[in-house]
């Protein structure tokens, strides 16, 4: 194989944006060509951004996305271009990779495996293609393949039977905790497999409920890292096959769970056109990691932290939201709400036990959601995976919002994230009063969570194994769980389905998220 300076365009694209993603693209391909590249690489559906769902079923849509293909094409003068984008035939609508050389379109190879599990549907909109494609490539013969074509080792041993030289794919690999480090071992088995070097360019950027980590990679033959680029940022890494790259060290697991959240709440609040954000600021933990993270993903000058005390809300916890926004630097009010519940308890009357304890709850959201309406302002949710897993939440209330950062966090996550944000920033950002007051809602006197779920450490390993590895109640009995737990928290997330349907989407972080991950009906009699 002769020498080959790679591109790799490890860019942030907006899903429906062509002009924007066009724009993009050829910004990667200037720069790769001033830096003395042969190919650049863009991840899966660059043109479009990933997934882009029923878009796929219009027309119109289709038509627009080759055309913006063509487009990329023409400016391909003197390097290669590896697009990705959508493409119809008379085989159907493809998941395709676009060769663009000399200003045309010179092949297109078409996506061979199409998953169709966990958040991904790809077979709802594409068709497979049949074909191995292996083609000359700046001295070199490079096999093509797309996201899911690598993870099996079919298609790679056909490219090496077919006489490839090196393997290219073009992906969009969502993030969850631990999936770059696996990927990465993936690609290196099929580099030993194959005896071939791989080329792996990946999509960052959060999308709706999805965040990609980028981390895109260059391997030799061995399945050694030739170069890796960073994680949760755009980057153009620049790689000679036959040489030593970069290569960015993965960050250790909280920094990376950090990372995503931010990445994903900065571009959730950006793509949907919101400049700040506003969220309840209650003196607990949860709300208090929800501030410290959008303060980092937009400035603390874009972040609104409302406290709205009630008779039940100590002076502790009002103490700690106002230290908390001074030591975050963000905009801070407080807005009592007792005059508005004796009102509502007024006007309605006979309000007693957990319908006088949700309407404080349902009061804030309110306003939280008037203050949104008034300035335009996302309402950022602060609920956590344990609450939502077994219900511990208000519909109308603190499920109210546009965004639930901590959607896919166990509570004893957050602990641990908070301590690390304090660690990061060498010193209290998140007052430690916080952190080791016993969590309530102050939705009555004395509450505590404990009063109505398991402690959190004995819950949370019983959620993981029930939720996201849907172990069984005999399973979990097997695992040595308390019986009294596992009977409690399985009841809990049975009953509570009608709310999660119900919350703000919210980003993926865990193998098995709520939502695309685990569609369970909401009528529904089994019971385990």
């Amino acid at each position: 194989m002769e020498r080959m300076r790679v591109a790799l365009a490890q860019i942030n694209t907006v899903v429906g944006d062509l002009d924007g993603n066009r724009a993009r693209i050829l910004a990667a391909v200037e720069e790769a060509r001033a830096a003395g590249a042969d190919v650049v690489v863009t991840p899966e559906l660059a043109v479009t951004s990933y997934p882009p769902e029923d878009l796929l079923l219009r027309p119109a849509f289709v038509r627009a996305a080759e055309e913006t293909t063509r487009e990329i094409a023409s400016s391909a003068q003197g390097i290669v271009v590896l697009v990705g984008t959508p493409w119809q035939s008379p085989d159907g609508l493809a998941n395709a990779c676009a060769v663009c050389s000399e200003g045309e379109i010179v092949a297109l190879y078409r996506k061979r495996l199409l998953p169709n599990y966990g958040v991904f549907d790809e077979e709802r909109y594409f068709e497979p293609g049949a074909e191995a494609l292996v083609l000359p490539l700046a001295g070199a013969r490079a096999g093509l393949t797309v996201c899911e074509d690598v993870w099996r080792p079919e298609p790679a041993a056909d490219l090496a039977a077919a006489g490839a030289e090196l393997l290219v794919n073009l992906s969009a690999s969502p993030f969850h905790l631990g999936k770059a480090e696996e990927r990465e071992a993936m690609l290196a088995r099929r580099c030993r497999d194959t005896g071939l070097p791989l080329v792996f360019c990946n999509l960052v950027g959060g999308q709706d409920e999805l965040v990609f980590d980028g981390h895109s990679v260059v391997l030799d033959a061995r399945g050694d890292v030739v170069a890796r680029a960073p994680g949760f940022e755009e980057h153009l890494l620049v790689c000679d096959l036959d040489g030593p790259g970069e290569v960015t060290p993965f960050a250790e697991p909280l920094e990376q769970l950090r990372r995503a959240l931010v990445l994903a709440l900065r571009d959730y609040a950006g793509k949907n056109g919101f400049a700040d954000v506003v969220l309840g600021l209650s003196g607990g933990i949860d709300s208090a990691l929800v501030a410290a993270l959008a303060a980092d993903a937009l400035g603390p000058e874009r972040v609104h932290a409302v406290s709205m005390p009630s008779r039940y809300s100590s002076e502790g916890t009002r103490g700690d939201a106002r230290r908390l926004a001074e030591s975050l630097g963000c905009d801070f009010r407080e807005l009592p709400i007792e005059g508005i519940v004796g009102t509502f308890h007024e006007a309605v009357g006979g309000l007693e036990g957990l319908a006088a304890e949700n309407l404080q709850a349902r009061i804030r959201g309110m306003v939280l959601m008037s203050l949104s309406n008034t300035h335009g302002w996302l309402v950022l949710a602060t609920g956590n995976k344990s609450e939502l897993s077994v219900g511990y939440s208000t519909l109308y209330g603190d499920l109210a919002g546009g965004f639930t950062p901590l959607k896919d966090v166990f509570k004893t996550d957050v602990f641990r994230l908070a301590r690390h944000l304090n660690e990061r920033a060498g010193r209290e950002l998140i007052p430690e009063s916080i952190i080791e007051r016993p969590p309530t809602a102050e939705l009555r006197a004395d509450q505590r969570d404990e009063d109505s779920l398991p402690p959190y450490a004995q819950l949370d390993p019983v959620l993981e194994a029930y939720v996201e590895l849907d172990r069984s109640r005999d399973e979990l009995l097997e695992d040595g769980f308390d019986p009294d737990v596992v009977a409690r928290t399985v009841a809990l997330v049975d009953r509570a389905e009608y709310k999660r349907r119900q919350a703000p989407p919210g980003v993926k972080l865990r193998p098995k998220a709520f939502g695309r991950d685990r569609r369970t009906p909401i009528t529904n009699r089994w019971r385990d």
